[in-house]
């Protein structure tokens, strides 16, 4: 888009925000949610100060007058908004925070996709026994689903629940993540089938798209190749999977016979990481020996082109206020009924014509509390498992920071996030760049230095304050974080760093390559 056309739709946008913040029925329905949050404008060239709250209709209009185009509000609720300050210490939050809500973020590239994902933590919800709950579109491509405060208990296993903000809610939407996945994954993959518009919207060939799934946990499975290997002395034919090369030639395993195998087939196959074989328990699933377990029809991967990443709950973290306007669409993040999300469209969120309602429903008190403590019970079930069975790619010696690493050994996939300027994205990025540079052993200093400089290349940058506060909670951390793997597509490849089809799992295997050549 060029700089003609970009001002007329900015000048377009800020004369929509003059009509339709001015409706008395918007700004009432704005100043409810806004009762004990944070409520941040937001212009074209990025946020407004921090901290800052509604409290009259006229400091909607106020901000409005000044290119406010768009409000974000905080999950948290506030003693006083205006006393936060990111001077404050973390047990100084904690005390001016009366409590949280459960928000829950599903943004998938497609509102198809978002829709089933919205549908399916509706009906988890409802199963745990939540029934009053808040559904909102987002104003793009998602929506918001959110849990009031109110329907949690205020002390839940000697702790007040207050304060821990924001453990438990990450560890909820996890939990709702993990108990989704199944479903999500086939509903999903059931609706993206134009396999060239997704092609060319993910710049994902065919062969990257689409995937063979296990029928028994619904996941991706992986593809592997069986070698039949005969001897060319003896005739000894024998069949190998797993082959880390297919030039290494090996020795005959008959007795009394100097010859080599060579390989005369091969046959592709699939196997699941999750699943173990029943007849083999060290052995996983694969098509070999059940290939009525795996899908003989290839879809597309959801965990691909629609993966979620509901996780994005941090200290002081805003979202869209609802009725708030996105300024890339002009669409208002108008409030839905769960029937209304059946067959929504963003037709139906054209500002000058939507009906406002209550965004925060009156719950019932504490009925939240089945979904806390499953969640809870469920995560450390998880960890539990984590530590006996590690399932990241890399191995405990790669958990420690590493040493001697230069610049000139970062991979390309950092050196392109170093060097490119985002509009979107730019917190995952934050998180890719502060793990890696943690993770390559560099002091708190270098990644300061290195994270705003790279914040500050972007045409709109992230506020400092949001800069600073990420890189405190990091060199907090006892347990060193790694950089997501390259296979979680909502990082690397949905920015825009990762080119083609990547030889290793992680950046820092690169990096551990480096070192050692």
């Amino acid at each position: 888009m060029g700089d003609a056309e970009t001002k007329v739709k900015e000048d377009r946008v800020r004369a929509l925000t003059r009509v339709y913040y001015s409706r008395p029925e918007i700004q009432q329905a704005m100043l409810v949610f806004a009762q004990d949050r944070e409520l941040v404008p937001r212009y074209f060239e990025g946020f407004g100060k921090r901290p800052d709250m509604l409290q009259y209709p006229s400091d909607i209009m106020g901000l409005v007058s000044k290119g406010a185009t768009s409000f974000h509000g905080s999950e948290e609720h506030w003693m006083d908004p205006l006393s936060l300050s990111v001077d404050l210490t973390p047990a100084q939050v904690s005390a001016l925070r009366k409590g949280w809500d459960l928000l829950i973020d599903i943004d998938s590239p497609f509102l198809d996709c978002s829709r089933i994902a919205a549908q399916l933590i509706i009906a988890a919800l409802e199963h745990h026994g939540v029934t009053q709950y808040g559904i909102k579109f987002s104003g793009s491509k998602g929506f918001h689903l959110i849990v009031p405060w109110k329907a949690f208990p205020s002390v839940y296993d000697g702790q007040e629940t207050r304060t821990m903000f924001p453990e438990w809610p990450r560890i909820i939407s996890e939990y709702l993540m993990h108990y989704i996945r199944q479903d999500y994954n086939r509903q999903a993959a059931e609706v993206l089938t134009n396999i060239s518009a997704i092609s060319e919207r993910t710049k994902l060939t065919a062969d990257d798209l689409l995937e063979v799934y296990c029928l028994q946990c619904n996941k991706p499975a992986k593809e592997d190749v069986i070698y039949t290997l005969r001897c060319q002395v003896c005739s000894l034919e024998m069949q190998r999977k797993h082959m880390t090369s297919v030039n290494r030639r090996l020795r005959c395993v008959a007795l009394k016979c100097s010859g080599v195998f060579e390989i005369v087939s091969s046959l592709p196959y699939h196997f699941c990481e999750t699943c173990k074989d029943t007849m083999y328990p060290t052995h996983p699933l694969d098509s070999e020996r059940h290939p009525h377990l795996f899908d003989a029809t290839k879809r597309v991967s959801a965990a691909k082109v629609a993966a979620l990443d509901m996780v994005l709950v941090a200290p002081r973290h805003l979202f869209r206020a609802p009725y708030s306007l996105h300024e890339k669409t002009a669409l208002a993040s108008c409030v839905l009924t769960k029937e209304e999300l059946n067959t929504f469209s963003p037709n139906d969120a054209r500002p000058l014509t939507i009906v406002p309602r209550v965004y925060i429903p009156n719950c019932v008190p504490g009925e939240a509390g089945g979904l806390l403590m499953r969640a809870l019970h469920w995560k450390q079930d998880t960890m539990s498992a984590e530590e006996k069975v590690p399932k990241r790619a890399l191995t405990s010696q790669d958990r420690v920071a590493l040493s001697g690493v230069t610049e000139a050994m970062f991979p390309p996939t950092i050196q392109k996030l170093l060097s490119t300027k985002m509009e979107d994205g730019k917190k995952r990025g934050l998180f890719v760049l502060i793990t890696f540079l943690r993770a390559c052993g560099f002091g708190e200093a270098y990644v300061m230095e290195k994270s705003t400089v790279w914040n500050a290349a972007h045409p709109s940058p992230l506020r400092q304050a949001y800069l600073k506060a990420q890189l405190d909670w990091h060199f907090k951390q006892k347990k060193l974080i790694l950089p997501p793997n390259y296979e979680n597509v909502s990082f690397y490849r949905d920015l825009g760093i990762l080119e083609g089809k990547p030889t290793v799992k992680n950046p820092l295997v690169e990096v551990n390559a480096a070192l050692r050549r």
